[in-house]
């Protein structure tokens, strides 16, 4: 139905707020209540950041690709529909715990009873890009890590992606895409990987130049980061160590 069908296109950037006001604990819980148009845009957001954490935990299950995107479609509108976030418990951990322990009942029980009964036809649709998926997921390097760790892994690389696109969001807007893209691998590689001099010329600007560019680009990039992460957990302290864990995460792979 319309009401649905902008929770969870993944197109439009998200309107940011800053770090604290909103976060995913404090806005989301409030979808039990009579302001739902916070609600509705953390959930958009949600559907956004682990739709595909969830259809690679799915796959990783064993299901196959259609069975995968049909349990991952039914998963969102049930959780949309039936509101199990209500029962989150912000004071118990991360709230992608709680996403994750969620999605293994479900598929224990009941993707059972969905599946018998099938889903009726005015039941509330909820689009995501399933038609992506699995073309991401066989594109996955292979490993041996567990299904809860792919999880993991895959909600880092998601969390940087987007912080990624809005970034480049901002620097276009400022007149600055060009800017962006030369500089963006200076985010991921090494000082000695992205010397100024090759950039300076690429973007006919001085060394000194490209030096002050980098290093705010390096600030936003955190900025936004921070930014990410305090929409994922329960208080300010809880930010950086969240931060350390995410780079954990994505040292084992």
């Amino acid at each position: 139905m319309a009401s649905h069908e902008s929770h969870c296109r993944g197109d439009a950037p998200a309107t940011r707020k800053p770090a604290f006001v909103t976060t995913h604990w404090s806005v989301v819980l409030t979808a039990t209540g009579a302001d739902t148009t916070k609600a509705r845009a953390a959930l958009e957001h949600l559907c956004r950041m682990y739709w595909y954490p969830i259809y690679h935990f799915v796959r990783r299950q064993g299901y196959s690709m259609h069975d995968a995107q049909d349990l991952t479609q039914e998963f969102f509108a049930r959780l949309l529909e039936k509101r199990w976030i209500a029962g989150a418990d912000q004071s118990r951990g991360r709230f992608r715990s709680f996403l994750l322990m969620v999605l293994k009942r479900f598929l224990a029980v009941e993707w059972r009873r969905a599946n018998a009964q099938k889903r009726a036809g005015d039941r509330p649709c909820v689009p995501l890009p399933l038609d992506t998926a699995e073309t991401r997921y066989t594109r996955e390097p292979a490993d041996t890590s567990t299904p809860e760790q792919a999880f993991e892994r895959q909600w880092a690389l998601t969390l940087l992606e987007s912080v990624l696109r809005e970034l480049r969001l901002e620097y276009e807007r400022s007149g600055k895409g060009r800017l962006f893209e030369v500089l963006k691998p200076c985010l991921m590689g090494s000082r000695e990987s992205q010397p100024y001099a090759m950039l300076a010329a690429s973007l006919e600007m001085s060394d000194g130049a490209v030096k002050v560019a980098v290093h705010r680009l390096r600030e936003r990039y955190r900025e936004r980061l921070k930014t990410e992460i305090a929409h994922t957990v329960a208080t300010p302290a809880d930010v950086d160590n969240e931060m350390r864990h995410l780079f954990h995460v994505l040292s084992r792979g």
